[in-house]
């Protein structure tokens, strides 16, 4: 397993001739990457987009997935297991947008966590707090228990099989970024929670860092040492930058 991982999140961006541009610009660019790279294109896109991606470095995931592993009436939704017949590898859970858009609760991210591994996907699991509880000083434990709302249910064994993304919610799209000290600081702390059930696999399991990642702060805040890659968002939307953040990555 490669060490680090940086991850496109294209949200609800481009339409179809957009996508395919933008692939075939990461697919013309496209280095030995020393960390795996992957892009979480919207739905409708995802199996083009896998055709488009085969054969190459580049890995597939999804934005969400239901909670429900189907089959079943579940209108609207799309199952981990339909992901992976897609050709997805990843799906993001829990984003912050997700919660604080769709008021998905901790309980429901872990079932979605647990349903995306039951489907052989690896869930890359996002953490983080909002500027109001950075600011009241409360951002582990609003982390700490999004964090252990997964391990209560699912194991630490179960991150063996996953990746951490945390993601200050006042840095996401706001052109603002944690110091390195500061997003450090809390990957050091999501690290050292996980150390108390599993020392192993607090070593091993790769944490990311998802809040206005761009290639003038990619290396250095890849440097830190709890540091293991990006949770991209509007740079992944320009392959040049992107291709840049890669490279930058361990």
């Amino acid at each position: 397993m490669r060490r680090s991982v940086v991850a496109g999140n294209w949200k609800m961006h481009g339409v179809r001739a957009d996508q395919a541009r933008l692939v075939g610009a990461l697919l013309e660019g496209a280095e030995d990457f020393a960390c795996d790279v992957l892009v979480c294109p919207p739905f409708p896109y995802l199996l083009e987009i896998s055709r488009q991606l085969s054969g190459s470095v580049w890995r597939l995931g999804a934005q969400d997935l239901c909670a429900d592993p189907g089959p079943g009436a579940f209108t609207g939704e799309v199952s981990g297991t339909m992901l992976h017949d897609v050709g997805c590898t990843h799906v993001l859970v829990g984003h912050s947008e997700r919660r604080a858009l769709y008021a998905e609760d901790d309980a429901l991210i872990a079932r979605k966590f647990q349903a995306a591994q039951a489907a052989g996907l690896v869930p890359i699991l996002c953490v983080g707090e909002s500027l109001d509880e950075r600011e009241r000083g409360v951002t582990e434990t609003v982390v700490g228990r999004q964090l252990a709302a997964v391990l209560d249910v699912a194991g630490v064994a179960a991150l063996s099989r996953a990746i951490i993304a945390y993601e200050p919610v006042w840095a996401i799209g706001t052109g603002k970024t944690a110091t390195v000290e500061q997003a450090q600081a809390v990957h050091a702390f999501i690290r050292g929670r996980v150390a108390v059930q599993d020392a192993m696999i607090a070593r091993s399991v790769r944490i990311l860092y998802g809040g206005s990642v761009k290639a003038s702060n990619a290396a250095e805040l890849f440097a830190q040492p709890d540091i293991d890659g990006g949770l991209v968002g509007g740079a992944s939307l320009h392959a040049d930058e992107f291709l840049k953040i890669g490279a930058a990555a361990p």
